[in-house]
């Protein structure tokens, strides 16, 4: 591997880091002073990113509208969307671009050499040199707008893509309350704006200002370029410089965020969020009120502090044994520990806050005093040694963990220094945290280490805030009213020349929508670029004391990955609703003679992780057919593998549901955690309602996962104020595990080969030999019915889904039904949807583990426009001649969904599963074949076939104001 830099590049410094296999490589752009972070590896999936420090001084959302128009065109690529034709064009394993509270980031991977320079291109352009066109930023931003865009008499509104977006986001309470309170504890630096945007001055922003922020932040005298893999730096500076460094010349300016002005008194601070009018009766008698607790505390570039931090931190919160989070679970004073509890990393200076919601209003004093006494307790007496032994191996295990399952691995290792180098720390050792643990175990371990940081940066720093965030049933009202007459007023003042430019700027900005744009000058991959072969990471087959045993060797760093899969029993329809609750408490709860708090500290020592879930879903051949299992997981350093087979052991053997309080704390805190998860993943919800009728595993995913099952969540949760409710889920829960003890059951183990031997002895060391019984399996009857109903709750923005039944993975048709899902959604949906709609986003999936295919939309303003749209998307695709390369690169996009490598333990737990639902290497590779073949008649052909009006289902979710226009939809109303 070549190390030589581009001469237009110092070299700062190099240091090889063993743990994570990589060298680190530090350099600086001679002429703009530009820094280049390299991490070399041997990993073919390259990964690019480039940040820019931005800092606004507002909440018009200039830094994330600028993210989203500088991606709408360039100097060397002037067509209307070269971001979204590229998601189209490659072989990429992960593209986007993020907005931070004081950075902007653009990063993507590829295994593909090619398409890692064709996106490298299009990056450098975009972010460098970017067209800025007004149009864009009305699309993307805001614009003004008659209701009827050709009838001046009509109303007027806001639109745009990210006022939308953040319509969606700061729908969520947790979003609001984390922004309240950044904004109390940064009264003067950046960090008191929302850096997303606030609806309410999102419209504040002009397009000057926009242009402005980008000339002074998105230059390379501010740019921290990223890299990962096997491409040499100097091949990637070689084209950093010759394509965008070379026209630039050093800023004088530093762009930098100052330490903020430190408060000398604690304050109170209350404030409100609004809950919908509908639920103003539920206002008055439950309990909606959010209390929390927020301290400032030490700069993040300080690594040794930001390490200690964690590690108080994970002492006070981390399982339920830890004194703070037993304070706030114990309590009567809320429903549960606040969605904002923990440490915030992310900013220059770091934060904690801890707190409760589903508190009483009057309750600020004494949660603020419950809080208080338990780090008082804390700071007077310490915690046991075994506690902060047990976090100091959760920072242990953390650290060897070789991700790249949610991100590519190469994208996380960039994330985790990015914070340093945009606040100009030390990158390398921010990811070389071997010594810097060292020091820091030394120092923790000191007698009154925890006693003397509980007093010095909690009890006694003046900075913090406590911040009472109730409900207002009138709120949203208000605000939407505000919304109303601020426009009234803006039309009212409007001159006719004024009214005449928004209509024009309404038809330009739908004919550059509607432009069908040569989109030949943007660089792509072919068909001809796919690897022949699917990768496959092939385990053993074996039998252990008469279980099945599947075993993969694989680079896990040390680390050893254990499951237990039990095949389901059948259960009575009461005890499949209960089926996440005992999944959720079988590893929350005591076993044996240890209480659940034992049993937690005993996790807390032994492993990094362990869990539990349900899998149930259809085995390919026919969706109305399903395999079920409870797949007990668990993750752990080699070293402690023997206490982990046991610690499983005793969990599956002993484990006890006679805790009530525990089952309590433990459903109030999912509840919380559910009705939290529905601003986020409405459109994934919306889905999942509208597929409900059309197979036994759509219509589980909705009444156990999705808003079915939280609505019975809440009931269950509602009814547990009864002791005689509380000992009947107690004994239910019981009757479950009786059953899943008998039940059989299979094991994984993914570890270093070298350990795999041992791991196996421990197997037949603590599982006795299997025993032939009768067994029912789970069950469940076929299902097929239209869906049309409409769900109500606290959201600004709606999200709207269509469904159709089809077919199984293994079915011809699975294959063009995928890539018709591409096509839709690039060539229609995202122009109709998105762009001229104003939803953040919206297109179309076929969910071949239960044969439907899915339409939806994202934190939309619309409503019927949108469903109407997904109708006329089906008209478009028969009356139009289709492009062929609109199919290519679709296929495309679903071959590198395939191909898209995880990390080496979760590319064995990835095909473990397949394989545990007879999606075998075989069925797989047929399927990517089969993709590989999809003509344009094909896709044209299964749409007539399944995709037909009589067939579709809907599901809506969106607020109380819209109740009429979605009866008049023939939906049926239901409120969470």
């Amino acid at each position: 591997m070549t190390t030589h830099q581009h001469p237009e590049f110092e070299l700062l410094r190099r240091k090889p880091l063993e743990s994570l296999n990589l060298t680190v490589e530090e350099y600086r752009h001679r002429q703009t002073g530009a820094q280049h972070i390299h991490l070399a590896s041997s990993n073919n999936e390259n990964v690019f990113l480039v940040a820019l420090r931005t800092v606004p001084d507002d909440s018009s959302g200039v830094a994330h509208i600028l993210e989203h128009t500088a991606l709408c065109g360039s100097e060397r690529y002037p067509v209307r969307d070269p971001f979204f034709m590229m998601t189209r064009r490659s072989l990429n394993t992960f593209m986007n671009a993020f907005t931070s509270s004081d950075w902007t980031a653009y990063p993507f991977a590829s295994q593909n050499r090619k398409d890692f320079n064709n996106l490298l291109d299009v990056y450098l352009d975009a972010v460098f040199f970017a067209s800025l066109d007004p149009l864009d930023f009305a699309q993307e931003g805001h614009r003004l707008e008659f209701a009827d865009a050709n009838d001046v008499d009509s109303p007027l509104t806001y639109k745009g893509v990210v006022f939308n977006e953040m319509k969606g986001a700061m729908s969520s309470v947790p979003a609001q309350l984390g922004q309240k309170l950044d904004s109390l504890l940064f009264p003067s630096s950046t960090y008191h704006h929302n850096s997303g945007g606030d609806p309410a001055h999102i419209p504040d922003l002009t397009y000057d200002g926009l242009q402005a922020f980008y000339k002074r932040h998105y230059h390379p005298s501010n740019a921290v370029f990223m890299t990962y893999g096997d491409i040499p730096a100097a091949e990637h500076q070689e084209k950093f410089h010759r394509q965008a460094l070379a026209k630039f010349d050093a800023l004088d300016n530093t762009i930098a965020v100052k330490p903020e002005k430190r408060m000398h008194a604690p304050i109170r601070v209350e404030d409100a969020y609004p809950l919908e009018a509908s639920d103003a009766e539920a206002e008055t008698k439950d309990n909606k009120t959010h209390v929390v607790m927020g301290w400032l505390l030490g700069q993040v570039t300080d690594l040794e502090t930001a390490l200690e931090t964690h590690l108080l931190v994970s002492i006070l919160l981390d399982n339920s044994a830890s004194p703070l989070t037993m304070a706030l679970e114990q309590s009567e004073l809320g429903q549960a520990p606040s969605p904002l509890c923990g440490l915030d990393d992310s900013q220059f200076e770091m934060s904690f806050a801890c707190g409760l919601e589903g508190c009483a209003a009057d309750s600020t004093r004494d949660v603020e005093q419950l809080i208080l006494n338990t780090l008082t307790e804390v700071a007077n007496n310490g915690v046991p040694r075994e506690q902060i032994e047990s976090s100091l191996h959760q920072l242990e295990l953390a650290q060897r963990e070789v991700g790249g399952d949610g991100f590519p691995y190469g994208l996380q290792l960039i994330m985790t220094a990015l914070t340093a180098a945009t606040h100009r720390g030390d990158t390398v050792a921010q990811l070389d945290l071997e010594s810097a643990l060292a020091r820091v175990r030394k120092t923790v371990l000191e007698p009154d280490f925890i006693q003397r940081r509980v007093r010095e940066w909690l009890l006694d720093n003046t900075h913090r805030v406590t911040l009472t965030l109730r409900p207002d049933a009138h709120m949203a009202a208000r605000a939407n009213e505000a919304e109303r007459a601020k426009l009234s007023a803006i039309k009212s003042q409007l001159s006719d020349a004024e009214r005449e430019a928004i209509i024009t700027q309404a038809k330009a900005l739908e004919a550059r929508q509607e432009l069908q744009e040569d989109d030949s000058i943007l660089p792509q991959v072919t068909l001809a670029d796919i690897p022949v072969d699917m990768h496959y990471t092939a385990g053993t087959h074996e039998s252990i004391a008469g279980y099945h045993l599947r075993c993969y060797g694989a680079g896990t760093n040390g680390l050893l990955y254990q499951q237990v899969v039990i095949k389901l029993p059948e259960l009575s329809e009461q005890e499949l609703q209960l089926l996440p609750v005992y999944a959720l408490a079988l590893t929350e709860v005591g076993f044996g003679t240890l209480d659940y708090l034992a049993v937690q500290n005993l996790q807390a020592q032994r492993v990094g992780s362990l869990t539990a879930k349900a899998a149930i879903r259809s085995t390919g051949s026919n969706p109305q057919n399903l395999d079920g299992y409870l797949i007990v997981s668990a993750k752990a350093l080699a070293k402690n593998a023997e206490l982990t087979t046991e610690l499983i052991h005793s969990t599956l053997s002993q484990a006890r549901f006679d805790e009530h309080d525990r089952l309590r704390e433990l459903v109030a805190q999912a509840r919380a955690r559910r009705e939290q998860g529905v601003p986020g993943s409405g459109h994934v919800l919306a889905m999942t309602a509208a597929s409900a009728g059309m197979a036994p595993g759509a219509k589980l995913n909705h009444d156990l996962g999705g808003l079915g099952g939280l609505t019975q969540l809440m009931a269950l949760d509602d009814s547990l104020a009864d002791p005689a409710a509380l000992e009947s889920l107690s004994a239910a829960l019981e009757a479950i595990h009786t059953r899943i003890k008998h039940a059989p059951r299979q094991f994984l183990l993914v570890g270093e080969d070298e350990q795999l031997p041992h791991y196996r002895q421990l197997l037949e060391k603590y599982w006795p030999a299997a025993t032939q019984a009768s067994f029912a399996p789970l069950n469940l009857p076929a299902v097929s019915h239209p869906v049309r109903e409409a769900w109500l709750t606290n959201t600004q923005v709606n999200f709207c889904a269509k469904a159709y039944p089809t077919v199984g993975a293994d079915h011809p048709d699975a294959a063009p039904l995928t890539v018709l899902s591409g096509v839709l959604r690039n060539a229609y949906l995202h122009r109709a949807i998105r762009e001229r709609g104003g939803a953040y986003g919206g297109g179309a999936s076929q969910d071949n583990s239960n044969g439907v295919f899915r339409f939806f939309s994202y934190r939309d303003p619309r409503l019927t426009e949108t469903l109407d749209d997904f109708d006329k998307a089906l008209n478009w695709l028969q009356e139009q001649d289709i492009d062929p390369s609109e199919v290519e690169q679709s296929i495309l996009g679903v071959i590198s969904s395939i191909d898209k490598p995880a990390s080496p333990a979760g590319e064995a737990k990835q095909t473990f599963q397949a394989e545990l639902f007879e999606r075998t290497r075989e069925r797989r590779e047929q399927f990517r074949q089969r993709v590989l073949q999809v003509t344009i008649e094909d896709i044209k052909r299964v749409a007539q076939a399944y995709l037909q009006p009589d067939n579709a289902s809907t599901a809506v979710i969106s607020n109380a104001a819209n109740k009429d226009a979605l009866i008049a939809l023939g939906l049926t109303i239901k409120t969470l």
